[in-house]
Formats: structure tokens, sequence, C-alpha cells
């Protein structure tokens, strides 16, 4: 029997057909914000070590844009090859992007946490040619480790160092030579395919290697056009890029979300809480997205006599579940509508609570399915679920992924383009879910699923812990045990004995108490903040500290 595969031409012309793709390059919504509005500001790049923020007109963005695309192309860089940047929420990470993206190369944000042990990784598996990191960022010397790559990368041939000193700093190198490339009227006229390979991010790595993810203009642009339909975002509007644009929150929820509308940008590059509202309240910030502890943040310096954000009316919040707490404080103390959302690399913004419902739906759910992206719920044999229960969550639609770089042996999409999320999820009886674990996070003991899920929510109520992951260890007789991970709070104390009697004293089954307890310093997290699960199960191979 021949199993019919996904078609990705027939996928293209429906997003097209449906208004979804736009068929147009970021480049061409940066044309179109000059020429409406030359001299309006496009970005304002606060960095923690300068008392004043840098600004910039898109007039001024646009001349820097056609100056580091005649550069790049001056140093080899053509279509198709990729620039990594490792760069914070600085100017200079958007002007790189926006002249790759002139010139048909592939930008691939990296975060700035990373070091040299993923980058060696990731660079070479990119084939990067170029590499975009600060000549030091929260007193480490990215400029030393990229030099220490570049000896080991053949691919990589040049270093560009921003705030550098040497023949490779980046404003002498892209922005100081005679070399440019203007906008052309379309992007036929630079031959340029917005469905084509536009940005190529590597996910987080919660379950083992990266994979760099890649994405076109069109998905990128899909993902702007129903997040600021849902928001009603307009030019007029004024973005905070406080979490980094080398994450897709930072680069598509706001960095690129702001090209779309032509709208002003402001770039924080380290985030503290006092300082942010204090910009959010002067630059009269409209809408961020970030997760829960930025949104705490926000709402404890206000509290603490920081300037209140007037203007602040949205927050897209994502990357776990928001406390019904920090809902209600951020509505009464702020006025700030906190809208849930559920996305990933490979789908961006999937699900939102439209700002009308934040209230009743933000704390309880993650959202439903953005306009062009279709959600359901099925069983492991593939069927689908009515509302209320949890099976595997599958997406698809406009925002999904080309695919993963260079790893055509990865199965991506069925035949009907859906996407198995690798989350578990439910579905309400108005379409909206809510993430409620992991497929391999299904643990199950003696032929019984143990819901991970609800133990975890119930240890981070614990007064000692921080944070808290079960992962499954294998047992001969009933298949698997728990294992409780936790991370405590400065000065307190727990063990196996302590969580036992906390879960008896909350009137949890028995069979679902944890089996054994690891209080570690800081468990395994990725850039982004998620716990690394896979990382755990291979500590929970070494014998028990503390069973």
């Amino acid at each position: 029997m021949t199993v019919k595969a996904f078609d990705p031409a027939a996928h293209g012309l429906a997003m097209r057909n449906a208004g979804f793709w736009l068929d147009k390059t970021i480049d061409e919504f940066l044309v179109e914000a000059i020429r409406r509005a030359p001299d309006k500001a496009a970005l304002v790049a606060y960095r923690s070590d300068r008392a004043e923020p840098t600004r910039m007109s898109y007039r001024e963005l646009g001349d820097k844009v056609a100056l580091a695309a005649g550069a790049l192309r001056g140093l080899g860089v053509g279509r198709g090859d990729v620039v990594a940047v490792q760069v914070p929420n600085w100017w200079e990470f958007v002007v790189t992007s926006l002249a790759c993206g002139r010139i048909g190369a592939v930008v691939n944000p990296l975060m700035p946490i990373f070091r040299e042990r993923e980058l060696e990784f990731m660079l070479e598996f990119a084939e990067a040619k170029v590499f975009v990191v600060p000549a030091m960022f929260r007193g480490f010397d990215h400029a030393a480790m990229a030099e220490s790559l570049k000896r080991r990368l053949p691919s990589l041939q040049q270093i560009l160092v921003v705030d550098g000193q040497g023949d490779n700093a980046f404003d002498r190198m892209l922005l100081q030579g005679s070399a440019r490339v203007e906008a052309p009227a379309a992007a036929e006229a630079q031959g340029l395919d917005p469905a084509g390979l536009a940005v190529m991010m590597f996910t987080s790595g919660t379950t083992g290697s990266p994979k760099g993810v890649m994405h076109s203009c069109n998905t990128l642009l899909a993902c702007n056009k129903a997040l600021s339909g849902r928001f009603g975002l307009d030019t007029d509007d004024v973005l905070l890029a406080c979490s980094p644009v080398g994450h897709m929150t930072g680069y598509a929820a706001v960095m690129v979300l702001g090209v779309y509308l032509g709208s002003t940008v402001v770039l924080q590059d380290v985030w503290e809480g006092k300082r942010g509202v204090a910009i959010m309240a002067a630059e009269g910030v409209t809408y961020t997205a970030a997760s829960s502890p930025f949104l705490a943040d926000i709402c404890n310096a206000v509290a603490e006599g920081g300037p209140r954000p007037t203007r602040l009316r949205s927050f897209l919040c994502g990357g776990a579940q928001i406390p019904p707490v920090l809902i209600e404080r951020a509505a009464t103390e702020l006025d700030l509508k906190v809208c849930s959302l559920w996305g990933m690399t490979e789908s961006l913004s999937s699900t939102l609570t439209e700002p009308s419902r934040a209230a009743d739906k933000s704390s309880s759910t993650d959202g439903r399915a953005l306009d062009g992206v279709g959600i359901k719920v099925v069983d492991f044999d593939g069927k689908e679920l009515p509302s209320g229960e949890t099976g595997r969550l599958m997406v698809r639609g406009a925002q999904m992924s080309l695919g993963y770089y260079k790893r055509p042996d990865i199965p991506t999409y069925d035949a009907e383009g859906w996407f198995d999320t690798g989350d578990l999820a439910y579905m309400d009886s108005e379409g909206y879910i809510r993430i409620n674990g992991r497929t391999k996070d299904v643990l199950i003991r003696g032929g019984e699923n143990v819901p991970v899920v609800e133990i975890e929510a119930l240890l981070y109520k614990h007064p000692a812990v921080m944070l808290a992951a079960i992962v499954g260890y294998p047992d001969e007789r009933l298949g698997e045990r728990a294992c409780a991970f936790v991370e405590l709070r400065p000065g307190a104390s727990l063990d196996l004995a302590g969580v036992q009697a906390y879960m008896e004293a909350c009137k949890v089954a028995k069979q679902y108490w944890p089996e054994r307890v690891e209080v570690l310093a800081a468990v395994p997290r990725t850039p982004a903040g998620k716990i690394q699960k896979f990382r755990l199960r291979e500590l929970l191979k070494e014998p028990a500290q503390s069973a």
C-alpha cells in the first residue's frame, strides 16, 4: 500500500488562495514603511551599559540596511548562504537580519548565552559563512570565543564584532563602505522567493540535539498578520522587544512584527523590571511578548513605585501556564490584558487568547487557533478526540516551518499537513486548548498513567520548591516509577519523606507519589527556560543521591 506524502506545492497554493500567504518579503514591508513615514522612529535601542538609547528613523534604518547588504555581498555572501547572529537586543541585530533578507541570505539567530559547546555544533551544521558577535556582553568575551571557533570551522570565513576595535569591527566592515544594495520594487526584481528559506533557528533542545527549523517570509508574515489581527495592532503601536531576538518570541512576535506594521520597535538588551517599566512609560509602549516572569517583574516594579506604563494594553504571554493571580494583578494594577499563547519554533504563534476573553480564558487555557492555523487533539491511533479529553496536539497551516535544515530524513507532516507537536492537550467546547503534558512525559506506573503535570503543579506550590519536574525511571515490577527533580528556594530543604508527606496532605493518590527525589542546584534548562527532561533522564541512570 502506497502512503500519500505531504505536497508542499499544494499546501502553498492553498495558503495563497486563502490569503494567508502574502507572497512578499519582509524587505518589501520595510520599503513600504520608509515610503510611508521616513522620519518615523523605527528603532529605539536601550543598552544596559549606556545611559541613553540609540534612536533610528525608518530612513536611517533603510540606509544602514542598504550598506550592510552591499558589504555582505562584498564578503561573498550570496543567496542561501547562512549568516549567524549572536547579538543581543541591539540595533545591529536588526540591521544584519534585514540586510540578509535583502540579498537572499539566510539569517541564523543565536541566543547570547550559547557558548562554544553549543555554537560549534550549530555553526558547523549550518555551515555559517559569517558570524556576528558582540565584543563583550554581560562580562563575557564573545569576540575571543568566535575567533577560537573560526579556527576549527572551515566554512566560517568571517567574524564581525559589534563594538569591535579591529579590522573586523561591525561598523567598519558593514557600514563604512560605498557598495549598497537598494531595495527593488518587488521581490521578483531581486529574484527572491518569499516561500524560500529566510530564517533558520535551532530548536531549544529539550529532547536532544538541536534541530535547525526553517522558515520563509511567507510563514513569518502569516504569523504577523494573524497576531496583529487578533490584537488589533497597527502602525501607531509601539512594540517592546525584551525577550531575546535570538528566540522566536522576540524575533517573530516583536521584531519582524514591527517591520510588518511599520511601527516603532523598542529594544531592551538586559531585562530588569524597574528599568523595563521606565522604558515602557517613557516610550509609550503598547505591546510586548514575553514569559510570565517578565510580567511578574513588571507588576512588582510598578507596585514598588516604578512609573506605570499607561499605554501598555496587550501582553502576549507564552512558554508556560500563567498563574491566575498574575493575570488578576495585571488587570487591576496595570489595566493590562494578558493573552495566553501556545506556539513552538516549528509552528510560531499558533493559539492565542484574544484580549476580550483574557480575563476568563488566559488562566485556564492556552488560547484558540489563530487565523490560518488548524488545531486538533487525537488519541495515539490518530482518532480525533471530543472536547475535554486529553490527547496528542496536532497543528497545521500557514505558519508551519519548511522542515528541518539538512534533515529530510525526519518525518515532519502527514499527507494532510498535520504536525505532531509532541504536546498533550485537551480542547474545550469553544475551541480553546490547554497544554497538560508532553508525549514523552507520559509515565505509566503499574499500568496506570501518572498525571505528571498535575503532580508538578502541586510541587510548585510547596513553599520550599522553586522549580520541579517529574520523570519516569525503569522498574522491573511496575514498569516505571516517578522521580521528582526539584530546585529549592534559598535556605530551604526537602527530601523524599517531605515530598510524600506533602502529597498525603494534598490527598493525592499514593500511586502518583514520587518515589525518588533529586535536589539539584539548577535544573537543566534550555536558553528559553524550558526544562530539559532528556538530561534529567540521563541523571537517573546514575546512583540515587537522595531517595
